[in-house]
């Protein structure tokens, strides 16, 4: 078991504690201009983006790095884990930031968070860079017709005799169990995450280490997965079909689209055509070498496109 003193790494920023739609959420700040707001993923934490913090600083940003609710040194309340109330949460630390509007960039779930910040508070995004993840809907259709890859790539686990079977979906919303595998022998399957949905090489022991001592803090094994659980258990219950209704319009927020072309978790072709949700300009860039952690894998890549 860890605290939360794990997640609080020394470096150029500063830590700090802001209160936004009724959470408390832990982030780390450095540099002044125009706000870049960093939203991470599965299952990491706001220290994902170490690098990008320093060099948006370099680059004359304000760069801040969010814990997501349920993750690092933010609330962990029981509750609150779609995809909606995420986006309300990143607009209101905007706001409580000082600020009417940012560049958001998001990786993974976050990267799914920022999608929906777009469509539903489009006024709070100036700016958006999507990393490692497809559109919404297009996750959605890819998890309907292979529920095998993208189940996994939600659940952070790898493949089990379930699986295998098809019936991952069904084992992934067991209560407890996907935890207890999280957090087992000091979290060692974090490190597996880490390492299978990477390019070779990536990530270091000391790396690995670092986020599986912020899974260990309570109950984040349990919180961080309340995300997937509300996107694949609402696919057909009221909540989901009006999100998916709401997700269709397009998003009036130019955007980039980052993604490495080595990702298994997410790979390039479920991600690829989201430009047709989005109706102001549209980039696609592929990282080469990179897998589902481009910025961490080629930080110098990704920062160079970013």
């Amino acid at each position: 078991m860890a605290t939360e003193s794990a997640i609080a790494i020394s470096g150029p920023w500063t830590h700090r504690t802001v209160s936004a739609n009724g959470t408390r959420f832990h982030v780390a700040s450095i540099g002044d201009g125009p706000l870049v707001l960093l939203l991470h993923g599965f299952p990491e934490f706001w220290w994902t983006w170490r690098t990008q913090l320093v060099s948006l600083a370099a680059a004359g940003y304000r760069a801040v790095a969010a814990d997501l609710r349920g993750y690092g040194g933010s609330d962990k309340p029981p509750r609150g884990y779609d995809l909606i109330t995420a986006a309300a949460d990143a607009a209101g630390l905007i706001r409580a930031l000082g600020e009417a509007n940012a560049a958001v960039v998001g990786h993974d779930w976050g990267g799914l968070v920022a999608w929906t910040l777009a469509s539903y508070f489009p006024k709070s995004a100036r700016r958006l860079a999507v990393v490692s993840m497809a559109h919404p809907l297009q996750l959605r259709t890819a998890l309907a017709g292979s529920p095998l890859r993208i189940t996994r790539s939600l659940s952070g686990a790898p493949p089990s005799g379930a699986a295998k079977r098809g019936g991952y979906p069904l084992a992934f919303q067991l209560p407890l169990f996907p935890e207890r595998l999280l957090v087992r022998d000091s979290a060692a399957l974090v490190g597996s995450i880490l390492s299978s949905w990477s390019a070779p090489g990536w990530p270091d022991e000391e790396t690995a280490r670092v986020y599986q001592r912020a899974m260990r803090i309570p109950p984040v094994a349990h919180t961080s997965l309340e995300y997937p659980r509300w996107f694949v258990r609402s696919a057909f219950r009221p909540d989901g079909l009006r999100y998916a209704r709401h997700m269709r319009s397009p998003i009036a927020v130019p955007t980039l689209h980052l993604h490495g072309t080595l990702d298994p978790c997410v790979p390039p072709q479920t991600a690829r055509g989201a430009g047709r949700y989005v109706e102001a300009p549209y980039r696609w860039k592929i990282i080469d070498g990179a897998g589902h952690f481009p910025h961490e894998e080629r930080p110098e890549l990704f920062d160079a496109e970013l």
